[in-house]
Protein backbone atom coordinates (compact mmCIF):
# COMPACT_ATOMS: atom_id res chain seq x y z
CA UNK A 1 0.00 0.00 0.00
CA UNK A 2 1.33 3.31 -0.85
CA UNK A 3 1.78 6.09 2.02
CA UNK A 4 -1.68 8.00 2.15
CA UNK A 5 -0.08 11.15 0.65
CA UNK A 6 -0.28 13.33 -2.43
CA UNK A 7 2.53 15.29 -4.28
CA UNK A 8 3.21 17.86 -5.95
CA UNK A 9 6.10 17.87 -8.88
CA UNK A 10 8.04 19.98 -11.40
CA UNK A 11 9.61 17.81 -14.02
CA UNK A 12 12.67 20.25 -15.71
CA UNK A 13 13.71 19.47 -19.29
CA UNK A 14 16.89 17.49 -19.19
CA UNK A 15 18.49 20.63 -20.74
CA UNK A 16 18.19 22.63 -17.73
CA UNK A 17 20.33 20.79 -15.66
CA UNK A 18 24.12 21.26 -16.19
CA UNK A 19 26.63 18.85 -17.18
CA UNK A 20 27.46 16.10 -16.00
CA UNK A 21 23.82 16.11 -14.83
CA UNK A 22 22.76 16.65 -18.07
CA UNK A 23 24.36 13.66 -19.53
CA UNK A 24 23.52 11.25 -16.53
CA UNK A 25 20.18 12.50 -17.15
CA UNK A 26 20.06 11.49 -19.91
CA UNK A 27 21.08 8.29 -20.18
CA UNK A 28 18.90 7.46 -17.09
CA UNK A 29 15.54 8.28 -19.00
CA UNK A 30 17.03 5.63 -21.60
CA UNK A 31 18.19 3.05 -18.58
CA UNK A 32 15.80 -0.53 -18.67
CA UNK A 33 17.08 -0.64 -15.19
CA UNK A 34 15.22 2.25 -13.62
CA UNK A 35 11.66 2.35 -11.85
CA UNK A 36 8.70 2.92 -14.28
CA UNK A 37 6.30 5.39 -13.19
CA UNK A 38 3.52 2.63 -11.95
CA UNK A 39 6.64 1.29 -9.91
CA UNK A 40 8.45 4.52 -8.95
CA UNK A 41 6.47 6.05 -6.25
CA UNK A 42 6.47 2.38 -4.19
CA UNK A 43 10.27 1.94 -4.75
CA UNK A 44 11.01 5.58 -2.96
CA UNK A 45 8.45 3.84 -0.56
CA UNK A 46 10.31 0.83 0.15
CA UNK A 47 13.40 2.90 0.87
CA UNK A 48 12.23 5.17 3.10
CA UNK A 49 10.85 2.48 5.04
CA UNK A 50 13.60 0.34 5.39
CA UNK A 51 15.69 3.49 6.41
CA UNK A 52 13.29 4.22 9.02
CA UNK A 53 13.08 0.85 10.26
CA UNK A 54 16.64 -0.02 11.02
CA UNK A 55 18.16 0.30 14.14
CA UNK A 56 18.94 3.04 14.64
CA UNK A 57 16.87 5.10 12.19
CA UNK A 58 18.61 6.27 9.05
CA UNK A 59 16.90 9.59 8.98
CA UNK A 60 18.93 10.66 5.72
CA UNK A 61 20.96 8.56 3.31
CA UNK A 62 24.44 9.26 3.38
CA UNK A 63 24.34 10.05 -0.74
CA UNK A 64 21.74 11.62 -2.82
CA UNK A 65 19.46 9.58 -4.86
CA UNK A 66 20.30 8.63 -8.46
CA UNK A 67 16.80 8.33 -9.40
CA UNK A 68 13.97 10.39 -10.56
CA UNK A 69 10.65 10.53 -12.38
CA UNK A 70 10.95 10.63 -16.21
CA UNK A 71 8.23 12.35 -18.86
CA UNK A 72 8.97 12.89 -22.86
CA UNK A 73 6.87 15.47 -24.76
CA UNK A 74 7.89 14.94 -28.24
CA UNK A 75 11.65 14.98 -28.74
CA UNK A 76 12.09 16.39 -25.03
CA UNK A 77 13.20 14.82 -22.00
CA UNK A 78 11.44 16.05 -18.56
CA UNK A 79 13.55 15.01 -15.17
CA UNK A 80 12.22 15.30 -11.46
CA UNK A 81 14.85 14.23 -9.59
CA UNK A 82 13.96 12.35 -6.34
CA UNK A 83 16.64 14.14 -4.02
CA UNK A 84 15.79 11.57 -1.43
CA UNK A 85 18.67 13.55 1.07
CA UNK A 86 17.49 17.12 0.77
CA UNK A 87 14.13 15.82 1.37
CA UNK A 88 14.88 13.53 3.97
CA UNK A 89 16.62 16.66 5.86
CA UNK A 90 14.18 19.26 5.62
CA UNK A 91 11.31 17.07 6.90
CA UNK A 92 13.37 15.83 9.87
CA UNK A 93 13.97 19.80 10.53
CA UNK A 94 10.17 20.41 10.48
CA UNK A 95 9.95 17.38 12.63
CA UNK A 96 12.28 18.52 15.39
CA UNK A 97 10.89 22.30 15.17
CA UNK A 98 7.24 21.23 15.48
CA UNK A 99 7.32 18.75 18.40
CA UNK A 100 9.41 18.61 21.97
CA UNK A 101 12.79 17.23 22.32
CA UNK A 102 11.49 14.49 24.16
CA UNK A 103 9.31 13.28 21.82
CA UNK A 104 11.99 14.08 18.81
CA UNK A 105 14.13 11.86 20.41
CA UNK A 106 11.67 8.85 21.12
CA UNK A 107 11.88 8.31 17.21
CA UNK A 108 14.93 9.19 16.63
CA UNK A 109 18.20 8.66 19.30
CA UNK A 110 19.91 12.25 19.99
CA UNK A 111 23.22 11.65 18.97
CA UNK A 112 21.57 10.57 15.14
CA UNK A 113 19.30 13.66 15.11
CA UNK A 114 22.80 16.11 16.06
CA UNK A 115 24.36 14.10 13.18
CA UNK A 116 21.90 14.61 10.93
CA UNK A 117 21.19 18.47 11.91
CA UNK A 118 24.95 18.98 11.58
CA UNK A 119 25.24 17.33 7.71
CA UNK A 120 22.17 19.49 6.89
CA UNK A 121 24.11 22.62 8.12
CA UNK A 122 27.12 21.77 6.29
CA UNK A 123 25.38 21.54 2.95
CA UNK A 124 23.18 24.49 3.67
CA UNK A 125 26.48 26.73 3.92
CA UNK A 126 28.03 24.95 0.72
CA UNK A 127 25.31 27.20 -1.35
CA UNK A 128 23.95 24.54 -3.17
CA UNK A 129 20.02 24.92 -3.71
CA UNK A 130 17.40 23.99 -0.83
CA UNK A 131 14.35 24.02 -2.84
CA UNK A 132 13.27 20.36 -3.75
CA UNK A 133 11.40 19.30 -7.13
CA UNK A 134 8.37 17.15 -4.84
CA UNK A 135 6.63 18.87 -2.43
CA UNK A 136 4.79 16.27 -0.12
CA UNK A 137 0.93 16.59 2.20
CA UNK A 138 -0.21 13.57 4.09
CA UNK A 139 -3.71 12.65 4.42
CA UNK A 140 -5.19 15.23 1.90
CA UNK A 141 -4.09 17.68 -0.78
CA UNK A 142 -3.63 21.22 0.27
CA UNK A 143 -6.00 23.88 -1.21
CA UNK A 144 -3.65 26.34 -3.07
CA UNK A 145 -2.17 22.87 -4.87
CA UNK A 146 -5.48 22.58 -6.83
CA UNK A 147 -4.66 26.35 -8.17
CA UNK A 148 -2.05 26.18 -10.99
CA UNK A 149 -4.35 22.98 -12.90
CA UNK A 150 -7.18 23.27 -15.47
CA UNK A 151 -9.62 20.43 -15.27
CA UNK A 152 -9.07 19.42 -18.97
CA UNK A 153 -5.60 18.53 -17.39
CA UNK A 154 -7.07 15.31 -15.14
CA UNK A 155 -5.84 11.90 -16.14
CA UNK A 156 -7.33 9.33 -13.85
CA UNK A 157 -6.87 5.40 -14.16
CA UNK A 158 -9.16 3.36 -11.97
CA UNK A 159 -7.61 -0.29 -12.17
CA UNK A 160 -9.33 -3.17 -11.10
CA UNK A 161 -11.13 -3.16 -8.36
CA UNK A 162 -9.61 -5.58 -5.45
CA UNK A 163 -11.50 -8.50 -3.42
CA UNK A 164 -10.90 -9.22 0.44
CA UNK A 165 -11.05 -6.25 1.92
CA UNK A 166 -9.40 -6.19 5.43
CA UNK A 167 -11.59 -4.97 8.61
CA UNK A 168 -9.00 -2.02 8.89
CA UNK A 169 -9.73 -0.93 5.41
CA UNK A 170 -13.72 -1.59 6.13
CA UNK A 171 -13.01 0.40 8.71
CA UNK A 172 -11.10 3.52 6.64
CA UNK A 173 -14.26 3.35 4.31
CA UNK A 174 -16.67 3.48 6.82
CA UNK A 175 -15.24 6.59 8.77
CA UNK A 176 -15.24 8.24 5.64
CA UNK A 177 -18.10 7.58 4.23
CA UNK A 178 -17.05 5.78 0.54
CA UNK A 179 -17.34 2.63 -0.21
CA UNK A 180 -14.77 -0.33 -0.83
CA UNK A 181 -11.54 1.22 -2.41
CA UNK A 182 -9.30 -1.26 -4.90
CA UNK A 183 -4.94 -0.93 -4.03
CA UNK A 184 -4.44 -1.72 -7.84
CA UNK A 185 -1.13 0.36 -8.31
CA UNK A 186 -2.13 1.58 -11.45
CA UNK A 187 -4.97 3.48 -10.08
CA UNK A 188 -4.01 7.25 -9.69
CA UNK A 189 -5.59 10.76 -10.37
CA UNK A 190 -3.13 13.07 -11.77
CA UNK A 191 -2.69 16.79 -13.34
CA UNK A 192 -0.08 17.82 -15.71
CA UNK A 193 -0.17 21.43 -16.64
CA UNK A 194 3.06 23.71 -18.41
CA UNK A 195 5.04 25.90 -15.58
CA UNK A 196 3.94 28.81 -17.24
CA UNK A 197 -0.09 27.94 -16.87
CA UNK A 198 0.80 27.32 -13.78
CA UNK A 199 2.49 31.00 -12.80
CA UNK A 200 0.00 32.40 -14.68
CA UNK A 201 -2.84 30.82 -12.44
CA UNK A 202 -1.01 31.26 -8.97
CA UNK A 203 -0.58 35.19 -9.88
CA UNK A 204 -4.39 35.31 -10.81
CA UNK A 205 -5.38 33.34 -7.79
CA UNK A 206 -3.25 35.82 -5.38
CA UNK A 207 -5.43 38.60 -7.09
CA UNK A 208 -8.59 36.99 -6.51
CA UNK A 209 -8.42 35.50 -2.69
CA UNK A 210 -6.53 39.13 -1.56
CA UNK A 211 -10.66 40.79 -1.34
CA UNK A 212 -12.08 39.68 1.46
CA UNK A 213 -14.45 37.06 0.59
CA UNK A 214 -16.82 37.24 3.96
CA UNK A 215 -14.94 34.16 5.66
CA UNK A 216 -11.10 34.05 5.15
CA UNK A 217 -11.55 30.20 6.97
CA UNK A 218 -12.73 28.83 3.69
CA UNK A 219 -10.57 30.45 0.64
CA UNK A 220 -6.96 29.22 0.06
CA UNK A 221 -4.42 30.97 2.53
CA UNK A 222 -2.45 33.85 0.74
CA UNK A 223 0.97 33.53 2.32
CA UNK A 224 0.81 29.84 1.18
CA UNK A 225 0.08 31.01 -2.32
CA UNK A 226 2.69 33.37 -2.28
CA UNK A 227 5.06 30.55 -0.56
CA UNK A 228 3.44 28.30 -4.09
CA UNK A 229 4.58 30.97 -6.26
CA UNK A 230 7.74 31.45 -4.91
CA UNK A 231 8.62 27.88 -5.43
CA UNK A 232 7.32 27.47 -9.04
CA UNK A 233 9.53 30.25 -9.55
CA UNK A 234 13.14 28.86 -8.60
CA UNK A 235 12.48 26.25 -11.86
CA UNK A 236 12.79 26.37 -15.07
CA UNK A 237 10.17 28.39 -17.67
CA UNK A 238 9.56 25.12 -19.61
CA UNK A 239 9.11 22.67 -17.01
CA UNK A 240 5.88 21.04 -16.45
CA UNK A 241 4.29 20.92 -13.22
CA UNK A 242 2.59 17.87 -11.95
CA UNK A 243 -0.43 16.82 -8.90
CA UNK A 244 0.15 13.15 -8.01
CA UNK A 245 -2.75 12.35 -5.13
CA UNK A 246 -0.50 9.20 -4.62
CA UNK A 247 -1.64 6.97 -2.00
CA UNK A 248 -4.90 9.31 -1.37
CA UNK A 249 -6.56 7.37 -4.25
CA UNK A 250 -6.75 4.15 -1.61
CA UNK A 251 -8.77 6.15 0.33
CA UNK A 252 -11.97 6.33 -2.38
CA UNK A 253 -13.68 4.84 -3.99
CA UNK A 254 -14.02 4.09 -7.61
CA UNK A 255 -17.51 6.23 -7.43
CA UNK A 256 -15.84 8.78 -4.83
CA UNK A 257 -12.62 9.55 -7.07
CA UNK A 258 -14.44 9.99 -10.76
CA UNK A 259 -16.69 12.40 -9.03
CA UNK A 260 -13.40 14.30 -7.71
CA UNK A 261 -13.12 17.87 -9.64
CA UNK A 262 -11.70 19.62 -6.75
CA UNK A 263 -9.23 21.49 -9.55
CA UNK A 264 -12.38 22.39 -11.55
CA UNK A 265 -14.21 23.44 -8.61
CA UNK A 266 -11.53 25.57 -7.58
CA UNK A 267 -11.43 27.33 -10.82
CA UNK A 268 -14.50 28.17 -10.23
CA UNK A 269 -14.54 29.75 -7.05
CA UNK A 270 -11.14 32.01 -8.35
CA UNK A 271 -13.24 33.41 -11.32
CA UNK A 272 -16.24 33.90 -9.04
CA UNK A 273 -14.03 35.64 -6.81
CA UNK A 274 -12.59 37.68 -9.30
CA UNK A 275 -15.79 38.63 -10.61
CA UNK A 276 -17.20 39.81 -6.54
CA UNK A 277 -19.70 37.16 -6.64
CA UNK A 278 -18.41 36.36 -2.74
CA UNK A 279 -21.33 34.01 -2.00
CA UNK A 280 -21.19 31.73 -5.25
CA UNK A 281 -17.11 31.86 -4.14
CA UNK A 282 -17.93 31.24 -0.40
CA UNK A 283 -19.98 28.21 -1.70
CA UNK A 284 -17.32 26.73 -3.45
CA UNK A 285 -14.44 26.87 -1.18
CA UNK A 286 -16.61 25.43 1.47
CA UNK A 287 -17.71 22.34 -1.46
CA UNK A 288 -13.77 22.01 -1.55
CA UNK A 289 -12.87 21.71 2.10
CA UNK A 290 -16.45 19.51 3.05
CA UNK A 291 -15.07 16.89 0.68
CA UNK A 292 -11.70 16.55 2.00
CA UNK A 293 -12.42 16.85 5.40
CA UNK A 294 -13.69 13.31 6.30
CA UNK A 295 -9.96 11.66 4.32
CA UNK A 296 -8.46 14.28 6.41
CA UNK A 297 -9.72 13.07 9.38
CA UNK A 298 -8.55 8.94 8.66
CA UNK A 299 -5.51 10.26 10.63
CA UNK A 300 -6.64 10.35 13.40
CA UNK A 301 -8.81 7.01 13.22
CA UNK A 302 -7.91 3.85 15.23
Amino acid sequence: MFPYAAYLRVYEPVTAFPEPARTLWTVYADSKRRPRRIHALMAEHGEAARRLTASPPEVAPDRESRDAYVRRSGDMIYVCPWETRLRSWLAFERFRDERSASVAAAFVPPPVGERVARDFEHWKRSGRPLRPHIQTSTWHVPLEWFVPFAGAERCLMLGAPGTGYRKTDDALQEHAGHGPATAAPTRTLIYVTPMGEARRRVSAALVAVRDDLGDGAVSPSTGRLETLGRWLGDFHPRALVELDYGGLVHLLDDQTLSADESVAEMAVALAAGARGEAELAVAMYKRLRARWRPVRALEAAN
